[in-house]
């Protein structure tokens, strides 16, 4: 990005005033004494890309904003690599932030993902580099519930089978399915979006058991949920909601010895993370009925490949990594990620948003 340096006698920071009118003073001369008009802020999440509050949040806090062009693929580290040019923060969906990217000389300061997770990026890489990591966390845990238990009762109810069954013109199969009312759901982790699943069952009559390592025992007890492992939860669940957070012990532990001990009734979804899943594994016990059906709004890959078995097959319900966006949540994540950036430009510190505190401490935006 071209850049006019200004100075404090220069007209190019008068004029600088007068194009910023709403910027704070203290921004304004810190872009003096840089010697740098504005700084850039790169959208990457493509959600995030049309006008929304975060873009005035960020140009009230001085930063010009640059989009990733509609015909650009960033899911790509090549591609992401030639995107950041002169960027200093970034605003990121799922693209891939590995270490590859971020060794690459550049100029981040801030990788900012709107939404809860960060296994996209790579926190030790960002370490290194005293690069800030944050995330929007607490701002999407009811829409996230809301669409697990939608797919939970789509796929109990047999969609998109039932769907595809009338829109494809077959004979009407009216086969009996089991009610939801009184079933038994498990649910793997119970952080904020799987409590938010939690304050919803009980209205649908259901039982609750949970496998959390570390949990809130009074909302435990206020919502009569049972503590189990992992293994039992499965094997006695009807519906399993995945919402456990990606780290190296969750990985794949979904696989073909956990699905095993499900029941051949029982259904999986997973709104988390596609890691957490071997989806290898899960396309073959669906095949063969180890269990009976599956909710999936993430993938390891993501998008999927038009080629990918589950398209072809009738027992599972597809969403597109769509399930912490609602208008609600939208809204409240772009807000959040545009008051992050600006905090930590004005140096500030929104220590509930950081994710890697402790590499980056001592960080400041100028300090490399």
């Amino acid at each position: 990005m071209s850049v006019t340096p200004i100075t404090p006698m220069s007209s190019s920071a008068r004029d600088a005033k007068d194009r910023f009118p709403s910027m704070p003073r203290s921004v304004l001369l810190r872009f003096i004494h840089r010697g740098v008009l504005v700084p850039e802020v790169l959208i990457t999440h493509r959600r995030l890309i049309p006008e929304g509050p975060h873009h005035q949040l960020l140009k009230d806090a001085g930063f010009s904003i640059r989009a990733v062009p509609d015909d650009v693929d960033a899911m790509q580290a090549d591609v992401l690599i030639d995107l950041l040019g002169d960027a200093e923060a970034v605003i990121a969906g799922t693209e891939p932030f590995n270490r590859i990217v971020i060794e690459t000389p550049n100029k981040l300061r801030v990788v900012a993902r709107c939404g809860v997770g960060f296994d996209t990026v790579d926190v030790d890489a960002c370490d290194e580099k005293n690069i800030v990591v944050t995330t929007t966390l607490g701002t999407n845990h009811h829409s996230v519930a809301e669409h697990a238990l939608a797919m939970m009762l789509a796929v109990y109810r047999g969609f998109p089978g039932r769907d595809l069954l009338v829109r494809n013109r077959r004979a009407w199969n009216k086969n009996v399915l089991p009610r939801f009312a009184g079933s038994t759901v498990g649910i793997v982790g119970l952080g904020r979006i799987g409590q938010s699943l939690a304050m919803r069952l009980p209205s649908l009559q259901a039982k609750i058991l949970a496998f959390e390592p570390y949990p809130n025992e009074e909302f435990v007890k206020q919502y009569d949920i049972e503590l189990t492992s992992l293994e039992d939860l499965l094997s006695r669940s009807d519906a399993v909601s995945l919402h456990s957070p990606v780290f190296p012990e969750t990985v794949g532990m979904i696989n073909r010895e956990t699905l095993a001990l499900m029941k051949s009734t029982a259904i999986l979804v997973n709104t988390s993370r596609g890691a957490l899943v071997v989806e290898e594994d899960l396309v073959e016990t669906l095949k063969n009925g180890t269990i009976a059906a599956a909710g999936l709004d993430v993938f390891e890959n993501e998008p999927i490949n038009d080629d990918h078995p589950f398209l072809d097959m009738e027992n599972v319900l597809l969403s597109p990594h769509a399930a912490g966006a609602d208008n609600v949540s939208h809204h409240d994540s772009c807000v959040m990620v545009g008051e992050t950036i600006s905090e930590l430009y004005r140096g500030g510190w929104p220590a509930e948003c950081i994710m890697n505190m402790k590499g980056v401490s001592g960080w400041g935006w100028n300090r490399g």
